[in-house]
Formats: C-alpha cells, sequence, structure tokens
C-alpha cells in the first residue's frame, strides 16, 4: 500500500491542475444537485423492535389519517396575574385563536380548551393542541407563519402564550458558530506548530472543502435515502477534524522529508506513501466504526454513522490526492521561514519537548502509569451511575418559549402532565369492546403513581381505542420508569380480564423503550469495537502486546470521559458554565456514538504515535531509546492534531441543542483523554515496561499474518534521502521555526 500512495503522491503532485479542478468539478456537481434536489421527508425516530413502535404502528393501521405520527403544537395560554382564562375577554382570545389556527394550512384539526377541559384547577393556565397531517420536517413555511401569526395576536390581546411540540421548534442544524469557532482555533494551533502561514491554511482549506462535499452530497441524496442536515451534524464534525488532522499529518511529513534534502515532488511521494498509510489506516478504523453503528439497528443512528463514515472517507481521499497538489503549486510555502530564506538553524537541536517529555517517562515509567489509570479510573466512576434518556423541551435553556410552555404546564397540571402514557386498546375479538376498554382504564387508573386516565377513544371500525394516562411524576423522573414498567408488568392479568390486549406508547414510554435498547446494545458494541482494535493493531504492528495495550487504553479513555458526561449533565457540576439549565439523563445514543468515534480518534493517534516507534525500533533503536526518537519526531504533530480535534469538538458546546452540546462535549473530553493521558503517557510508559516483550510475535502467526507496510520501510529502502551533512539533523531545521 505504501508504494502505491508513494505513486499517487507524486502523480496528484506532477497534475496538480488536474487533480485541483476535478475536486472544484466534484464539489460543483454535488453543489448543483444538492440546488435541484427536493427536500428530504422527515421519516421520524423510528424504532423496529421495541413495544412502543409497535403501539405506534398499530395506532396507523387502525386510526388511518389520524396523523399519529404529525406534527403538533401545544398552545400553552397563561392569564396575567390575578387573572384567569375563563375570564371572558381571555376566553375570546383563546377561542379566537383556536378559530384561526383550524384554518390554516396541513392541520387536521385544533382542540379547544374549554370544551376538552384543559385548563388548570386554579384557572391561571389553559392549553390548546394544534394537530397536523405531516411531520414537522414536512411543514410548510405557510403552515408556520399562519400558526406564528394566530399566537401573535393572542399575545396582543394581553395573554403570555408559549408553544410547546415540535411543529415550530427549530430544527439543530450543522454548520455555523460552532464550525468557525473550532476552525480559528485550530489555525492558531496549526500556525503555532508550523510556523508558517502556507502550512496552517493549507489543512485548513482541504479540511473545508472537504466538509462542503460531504455535506452538500447529503442534501443532493437527502430525498433519496431519508437524510437530512440534522443526520450530518456528525458527518460536520468529523469531517471537519478528521480533514484537518490527515493534512495536518502529510503535511508536517512533507516538510520532513524535505527537510533531509529531498526534491519537492519526491517528498510529496514519500510523505503521502508514509503518512498517507497511516491516514488510510486511521481512517479505516473511523469509517468501520462509525459503519458498525448499523449493528443497533437504529434507522436514524444508521444514518448519522453511514453520513459521518462517508465524510471521513472524503476526507481521506482529500488528504492523499488534493493535499500533494495543492503543495506543488506552493512547494516551499509550507515550509518554515527561515528554510524558505536558506538560512542555517541558530543552532543544532538533538531534542525538543517531545522527546524530553519521554525521556522522563521512560525514567519513570511505572509512576507515570500508576498515576495515569488511578486518575482516570477515577473519572470513571460516575459512568457507574449512567441513566439513559432523550432530553426534551424540558432541557432546553429558557429562553424558549418550548421550555416556558413545559415550566407552565408543569405547574398548572402537574409535573407528569408534559409526558402522558399513550395506551392503544386492541379490542378485536372482544365481545363487548367498550366494556374492556373500561376495565383497562379502570385498572390502570387504580396504579400507583397515575393521577389520572382519559375517557376511551374509538376508532370508525370500534376494534381500537386510545387512552391517555397522566403520571405524577415528570417524563424523566426514574419513578416514571418504574411506572411503566408496572403498567407492562401487570397486563397478563387485565388482559385476560378484560378479553383485549394493550400496549404503551407514547413519548414517554418511546423514550424509556429506546435507552432501553441502546443501553442493551452498548455493551455488545464496545466488545467488537474492541476486539475489532486488537486484529487491526495486530496487522499493523505485528505484536500481541501493542495491541492489548492500546484496547486497554482506549477502554480507560472511553470509560473516563463517560464519567465526566454523567457527572456534568446528569450530576449537574459545572453544567451552568456549558450552559445546561437542566440536569437529567444522558441522551440514549451519547455513549454508542462516544464508543464508536472514540474508538476511530484513538487509533488514529496509536497508529500515527506508535507506528514512529516501532520505525525506529526496526531501524536498531533499543526500546527505550526508540520511544525517544518516535515522540521526538511525533509528538508535537500529535498534540497538534489532538488540540485540533478538541477545538472542533468543543466549538459544538456552544449549540442550543442539548443533543449536539453533550456530544461536542462528551467528544473533546475523549480525546483530551486519550491523546494527552493514554497515547502521551500510558502508552510510552507501558512500552518501557515491557522492552523488547512488546515487540514480540510468536512465529507461527507472523506466518500467517499479511504484511501492511505502515512506515513506508519499501520505499524508504528504495528511495533513501541524501546523505545530510555532517553533524546535521535536517529535520530539525522543519520541524522548529
Amino acid at each position: 500500500m505504501a508504494t502505491f500512495l508513494y505513486h499517487v503522491g507524486r502523480i496528484a503532485f506532477r497534475w496538480r491542475w488536474f487533480v485541483t479542478f476535478l475536486w472544484i468539478a466534484v464539489l460543483g456537481a454535488v453543489g448543483f444537485a444538492a440546488t435541484k434536489a427536493p427536500a428530504a421527508p422527515d421519516d421520524g425516530f423510528a424504532m423496529p423492535g421495541i413495544e412502543s413502535q409497535k403501539a405506534f404502528d398499530l395506532l396507523d393501521e387502525r386510526f388511518p389519517g389520524s396523523g399519529a405520527d404529525g406534527a403538533s403544537a401545544r398552545i400553552v395560554f397563561i392569564a396575567p396575574s390575578g387573572e384567569k382564562v375563563t375570564a371572558a375577554g381571555n376566553k375570546t382570545t383563546v377561542e379566537t385563536l383556536v378559530h384561526k389556527a383550524a384554518d390554516g394550512p396541513q392541520v387536521t384539526g385544533v382542540v379547544n380548551p374549554f370544551q376538552a377541559k384543559a385548563v388548570s384547577e386554579d384557572g391561571s393556565t389553559a392549553y390548546a393542541t394544534v394537530s397536523f397531517k405531516t411531520p414537522a420536517g414536512d411543514l410548510t413555511d405557510a403552515s408556520k407563519e399562519h400558526l406564528e401569526r394566530a399566537v401573535d395576536q393572542a399575545r396582543d390581546a394581553g395573554l403570555t402564550v408559549e408553544i410547546g411540540g415540535d411543529a415550530l421548534a427549530a430544527q439543530p442544524a450543522a454548520g455555523g458558530s460552532a464550525e468557525m469557532i473550532g476552525i480559528a482555533i485550530a489555525a492558531v494551533v496549526l500556525l503555532i506548530t508550523f510556523g508558517s502561514m502556507a502550512a496552517a491554511g493549507l489543512p485548513l482549506l482541504t479540511a473545508i472543502i472537504g466538509v462542503a462535499v460531504s455535506m452538500t452530497a447529503i442534501i443532493a441524496l437527502g430525498s433519496t435515502f431519508g437524510l437530512s442536515l440534522t443526520s450530518g451534524t456528525l458527518a460536520s464534525m468529523l469531517g471537519l477534524a478528521c480533514g484537518i488532522d490527515y493534512a495536518l499529518f502529510i503535511v508536517s511529513r512533507y516538510r520532513e522529508e524535505r527537510g533531509k534534502g529531498r526534491a519537492a515532488r519526491e517528498a510529496a511521494g514519500m510523505a503521502v506513501g508514509t503518512a498517507g498509510s497511516a491516514v488510510v489506516f486511521a481512517g479505516l478504523t473511523v469509517v468501520i466504526a462509525l459503519a458498525g453503528l448499523s449493528v443497533v439497528g437504529i434507522p436514524m443512528l444508521i444514518k448519522m454513522g453511514l453520513t459521518a463514515a462517508g465524510a471521513v472517507v472524503v476526507a481521506v481521499l482529500i488528504c492523499l490526492t488534493l493535499v500533494p497538489a495543492l503543495l506543488g503549486f506552493w512547494p516551499n510555502a509550507v515550509l518554515a521561514r527561515r528554510v524558505r530564506k536558506g538560512r542555517k538553524p541558530r543552532r543544532i537541536r538533538t531534542d525538543n519537548a517531545g522527546s524530553r517529555w519521554a525521556s522522563l517517562v521512560v525514567r519513570h515509567p511505572l509512576p507515570v502509569l500508576l498515576l495515569g489509570v488511578v486518575c482516570l479510573g477515577a473519572l470513571a466512576v460516575p459512568a457507574a451511575d449512567l441513566q439513559l434518556g432523550m432530553p426534551g423541551d424540558e432541557a432546553k435553556p429558557t429562553s424558549t418559549t418550548e421550555r416556558r410552555a413545559y415550566d407552565a404546564l408543569a405547574d398548572g397540571f402537574g409535573p407528569g402532565f408534559n409526558g402522558p402514557l399513550t395506551i392503544v386498546v386492541d379490542t378485536k375479538g372482544a365481545d363487548d369492546p367498550k366494556a374492556a376498554a373500561s376495565l383497562i382504564s379502570k385498572r390502570i387508573a387504580d396504579t400507583s403513581g397515575v393521577v389520572s386516565v382519559s375517557p376511551a377513544q374509538f376508532n370508525q371500525a370500534g376494534d381500537a381505542a386510545i387512552l391517555s394516562a397522566t403520571p405524577s411524576t415528570s417524563p424523566t423522573d426514574s419513578r416514571t420508569i418504574d411506572l411503566v414498567k408496572t403498567i407492562r408488568a401487570e397486563r397478563p392479568g387485565i388482559e385476560q380480564e378484560a378479553g383485549a390486549t394493550y400496549e404503551v406508547t407514547g413519548s414517554t414510554a418511546m423514550n424509556i423503550d429506546v435507552a432501553k435498547k441502546f443501553q442493551d446494545a452498548l455493551i455488545p458494541y464496545l466488545i467488537v469495537v474492541v476486539g475489532l482494535a486488537i486484529v487491526l493493531l495486530l496487522f499493523v504492528f505485528r505484536s500481541l502486546l501493542v495491541p492489548l495495550k492500546a484496547a486497554l487504553g482506549y477502554l480507560l479513555s472511553v470509560l473516563a470521559s463517560l464519567g465526566v458526561v454523567v457527572a456534568v449533565f446528569q450530576y449537574g457540576h459545572g453544567a451552568g458554565l456549558l450552559g445546561v439549565e437542566q440536569t437529567g439523563p444522558i441522551m440514549s445514543m451519547m455513549p454508542i456514538f462516544l464508543v464508536g468515534i472514540v474508538f476511530g480518534l484513538a487509533m488514529d493517534y496509536e497508529v500515527f504515535l506508535v507506528s514512529r516507534i516501532r520505525e525506529a525500533y526496526v531501524h536498531g533503536d533499543r526500546p527505550a531509546q526508540a520511544i525517544v526518537s518516535g515522540f521526538r519526531t511525533s509528538a508535537r504533530v500529535v498534540v497538534a492534531a489532538a488540540l485540533i480535534m478538541m477545538a472542533v469538538f468543543a466549538g459544538f458546546v456552544g449549540a442550543d441543542e442539548s443533543m449536539i452540546k453533550m456530544i461536542g462535549f462528551g467528544l473533546a473530553i475523549a480525546v483530551l483523554f486519550d491523546a494527552f493521558v493514554v497515547r502521551m503517557a500510558i502508552v510510552p510508559a507501558v512500552l518501557a515496561l515491557l522492552g523488547d516483550r512488546a515487540w514480540r510475535l510468536p512465529r507461527w502467526l507472523d506466518r500467517i499474518l499479511p504484511g501492511i507496510d505502515i512506515e513506508g520501510e519499501a520505499i524508504t529502502r528504495k528511495h533513501p534521502a541524501p546523505a545530510a551533512p555532517a553533524g546535521q539533523d535536517n529535520s530539525e531545521l522543519v520541524l522548529s521555526k
């Protein structure tokens, strides 16, 4: 592979105009397709295999045209202090809004709060529910604007009006200030690392082009594959972070090869053949981890994983082709200023911060190892109390109307009102359907923790009914989870007595079922990912102990980052600093994302760092000296890459959407732990303690393993660097400012 990539780098360098125009054409083509593509339909959050989804499917079957999966808006009316919404003037305002909202496009119906008894006991609060034919993503601007105008008129009349539900909720989207913050910090890191505006700007430019190609492709293919910008949020994160990092490794190796005296085209070929091989392998691990999300069986998660994997593939392709092509236009611009001007270094440097740090670790490996393991182990403790859920409007900032509507309903009708349980009763085959539904309603109402149960609403055929049970606790309360389990546990006896069957659904029950499915999938997915890490690293490093060490270090960083996420978003420690106004369960998909993505990133750093150590060891260095040599050439670049990753992910902490905020924070913390504690401290400490044993492999296994030249030894032997002047290490000319 290294030889093939060596030729790719040389060809891209030589045919730079063709390669550059090819990528511009690709971007233009997908951009044009995106402008012509219809909007992607919102297929909702389907979750096959759980009871809540089965109940929703039954609703669609027995209540056709009811819009069970359609959008809804809950309009909450709050009377001025000392008044009631039932007062004549306020009542007229509410009914006027109800009539106007009912005339809106795509509206199937509006429930009048005075007819449905949707008024709080003290008369201060009331609500009206507006139901739409289509999901929130398919609502037209005309539908939304019609409802907003009606709400504004009610507000002008003196009522406080807030809007909950998903109809008018802002849809989370990739892009914006989050990426801009990450890009700005990445630019500073690159400038400090390289000491050259061109060297700093090249990785940024190519990464932005890669993200542009990926995101426009998602829009272009959205209607065909059901993709949306929401499913592309993760693709935007990883495409930008990986694109910058991978280009950083290529540019850094190019500068190093130029410092050895190679011509520009040869240096580009060597950079792509050596660092490019590591980029391909690192990108492959990320892609496999993301594509592996498909085994969880959740359509939304599969889409997010596959779109992100596609973005990483684009980042790798651009890194291997466009980066050397752009180097061909300005072969000397990316070099340090003193090198461009032909000056000699002020002094010969035989070490740097990376080698000095490695020397410290090699001298004291056991204390460093124990300190790193104990610290990460302590941070991982809160992960044992991980509670999964799907944060709703209660997790949004109080500046949003959805959060204010949620709080007003909780104050007026009780904490459980925001998360009612929908009971779908299948009375087909029952001797007396109404009596059966009534009995089920009575038994559920008698369950401890249920405040009330609404009268049964039958379909036209009379073979199905809907009940709404209001819990006494909030949707994210652990007692609500216990209540759902109790209602389902009592089902066999109730069904036998009533002669009909029922299932529990609704947003609260759906979130509980989703969390359970994610929790059940987490351990098997973690086992698959860890096993994959061991196999892949076994191929690359031809060692048994190095892969085991890498996998254990990965587990430490994942568990520690999960522990910190629990401490902040579940316990609330430091939550205010991140703009988290309401703590609660951790988003159900967060641990799965963390396991998959951190695996890919951990293998990135493992490959880029340990491959240089192995390269030094293979060329004759003793184990301890090989660690120092590897860190001297790679530590600075790995640190820069990690800082860039952290900057990109941390930029998303400023997002309003709690899901994006939590993912950004979790990934930034995971990179911090894995890069700086595991790879920069624990890895060299373990290698120092193992010595030569770290690189041993049984002969029988060595014979059957395929050879993967990740360090580019074949092309290095075939194309040796020109001899440097005596006493001078030319690579230091390039790596220092």
